[in-house]
């Protein structure tokens, strides 16, 4: 088997109009295709993130909520890259997200920082 590359990370959300702003309007993805499945009752958005990935972004009745901090076992965080962590941090800020404070990878010396997502998904800004 050849892997390609990832194609897309699919989130559940809890609010779709509030995570919708989120990922649009306050982190600026871009939208590909918006869906709602009458049979699902559910929004299935996609957003591109740059040039090359994808989010799914998705809305279900009654989604529980996600138990595990990004420690636990399983998917620990999303991460995106940006050329200037310190001007992505002071966006965000700007924005009323809050943002932990910077730190410097050991192994890379880079610049990452985390924030959550509305429904408290840990999201990563990792400087280039």
């Amino acid at each position: 088997m050849k892997i390609n590359r990832i194609h897309h990370i699919a989130i559940i959300c809890t609010d779709y109009e509030r995570s919708k702003d989120f990922y649009v309007n306050k982190l600026g993805f871009t939208i590909l295709n918006e869906t709602f499945r009458v049979d699902r009752d559910s929004y299935k958005l996609d957003l591109a993130v740059g040039d090359t990935y994808q989010i799914e972004l998705f809305s279900f009745p009654d989604s529980s909520k996600r138990l595990s901090y990004p420690e636990a076992a399983g998917l620990r965080h999303l991460a995106f890259e940006v050329d200037d962590i310190e001007e992505a941090v002071k966006e965000l800020t700007a924005k009323k997200i809050i943002v932990e404070d910077l730190r410097i990878d050991e192994v890379t010396g880079k610049k990452f920082t985390f924030f959550r997502d509305p429904d408290d998904l840990p999201l990563e800004l990792y400087e280039r």
